[in-house]
């Protein structure tokens, strides 16, 4: 059994990196997989035995699924505002080049920010370039794209959540 104080050190570790995992994920970076971490290494600390295998492995399955979600909303959200298949494809693209290109000007802020302007530009301009809709149209679909990463990010928070809570429940 591990000492109270190095319990209390763990604990309180534990606890700082699921909420930095929680915020990470509002942002669209890998905070459920610092979650699993977290949970992993607790679970693998000699006498410190609160998780089991069968908690990560579905934990590992509650992050995977927070990842699709986040990646397929975006594509989703352009569909649901009159945008083609091409134009759910961009919009995936586009948040992650957006992500890519948004990060080094706002470290994470500028992720989130970079992502969602991804979405938005790639989503549009297949419309207006290779469906030669209208501006208003293509960028209707592009805040569909918009809404639909922002809502990837939500599911990808709940799955965070999720993630947590069943943590409590096998402690």
């Amino acid at each position: 059994m591990v000492e109270t104080g190095i319990a209390i050190l763990l604990w309180t570790a534990f606890t700082l990196i699921v909420a930095c995992g929680l915020a990470l994920d509002l942002v669209g970076l890998f905070g459920n997989w610092l979650i699993l971490g977290a949970v992993a290494t607790v679970w693998l600390i000699p006498g410190f035995n609160h998780f089991g295998l069968w908690s990560v492995l579905a934990l590992f399955a509650i992050a995977v699924l927070g990842e699709v979600l986040e990646t397929v909303l975006a594509g989703y959200g352009a569909r649901r505002f009159g945008g083609s298949k091409g134009a759910s494809l961009a919009a995936l693209v586009g948040c992650i080049g957006g992500a890519i290109v948004g990060t080094p000007w706002l470290p994470i802020i500028g992720t989130l920010l970079g992502a969602c302007a991804g979405a938005f530009v790639a989503a549009a301009l297949y419309e207006y370039i290779q469906m030669e809709k209208k501006a208003g149209e293509a960028a209707w679909t592009g805040f569909g794209a918009t809404l639909g990463k922002l809502g990837g990010l939500f599911a990808k928070f709940l799955c965070g959540l999720t993630m947590l809570l069943v943590a409590a429940l096998t402690l």
